[in-house]
């Protein structure tokens, strides 16, 4: 009877390992497999860097490259979170979310509060939006200087100030670029104002321009034969840690570095911007 008995017990434990879903696969189903679940942090509407489809699935570039990393990394599993903005910086502060992705630039605050890696996710090409008329002079960001330099205000607390600010102080000596603080973060009427020749240029992201002025259903589509535009160059974004994954930021760069070789980053580039991103990002 005890043979018999053993043999049951033996026949059931046998069967519960293949019967209990995710018992045999280690992941987040088995609590002793390991493998650290991260809660990943992104914006639900910033298209196409982080958002949610038509059917609520996180996706994006920056998302998409965060889903190529947890595929390399063995010992962690992603959970995807859209949150609103404001969320996901306190979450990761205080440590409800390991990472977050907005399409966030660096800037002095956010290495204060964050962890910051050592390759970026992204980039955000940035340039000029100029009267189509001024074309013939206006080449690029150099030849608008020399042209005029006259630019939209800016504001003191985004980060096309420090843009515009690092470019005069690398042109010492050469024709400057007017940088004026603003007292506003946005100037709704800034393409107007150009089209009116208040101003001669406006410091815009390449993804802005498109739709707002060249999608048929954009606000100012209207002036898309009056309004033209030159890329100035690429600005990284990074994925934001908490101050404590001092661990998890060593795997996401040695991830990130055979993602960029083996093509990877490329694909998925051209996938949601129809370029890549990185070729306007100088080092």
């Amino acid at each position: 009877m005890k043979k018999y008995f053993k043999s049951i017990v033996a026949f059931a434990f046998v069967g519960a390992f293949f019967i209990v879903p995710g018992f045999a696969r280690g992941k987040a189903d088995n609590p002793n497999s390991g493998v650290r679940i991260i809660q990943v942090a992104h914006t639900p509407t910033n298209v196409p860097y982080g958002y949610l489809d038509e059917n609520g699935n996180s996706v994006g570039f920056e998302v998409d490259v965060l889903k190529a990393v947890d595929e390399l990394l063995p010992q962690y599993e992603f959970k995807f979170n859209a949150v609103a903005d404001d969320e996901l910086l306190i979450g990761i502060e205080m440590g409800k979310y390991q990472v977050g992705t907005k399409g966030a630039w660096l800037t002095k605050e956010r290495q204060k509060k964050f962890a910051i890696p050592s390759e970026p996710i992204a980039a955000s090409i940035i340039g000029l939006a100029f009267r189509t008329t001024d074309a013939d002079k206006i080449k690029d960001i150099d030849s608008f200087a020399k042209y005029s330099g006259k630019l939209i205000p800016i504001s003191p607390l985004s980060a096309q100030y420090s843009v515009i600010d690092q470019y005069n102080k690398e042109h010492s000596g050469k024709p400057q670029i007017k940088l004026v603080p603003s007292d506003v973060f946005d100037i709704a009427d800034s393409y107007l104002w150009v089209l009116e020749g208040r101003y001669d240029g406006y410091l815009v992201l390449k993804l802005s321009f498109e739709k707002n002025v060249l999608k048929e259903k954009g606000p100012y589509h209207k002036f898309a034969d009056k309004l033209s535009y030159i890329p100035y160059k690429g600005i990284p974004t990074w994925p934001l840690f908490n101050k404590n994954e001092t661990k998890l930021v060593a795997d996401y760069d040695a991830a990130v570095k055979i993602l960029q070789q083996n093509g990877t980053i490329d694909k998925l580039s051209q996938k949601y911007f129809g370029e890549n991103v990185f070729d306007f990002v100088t080092k």
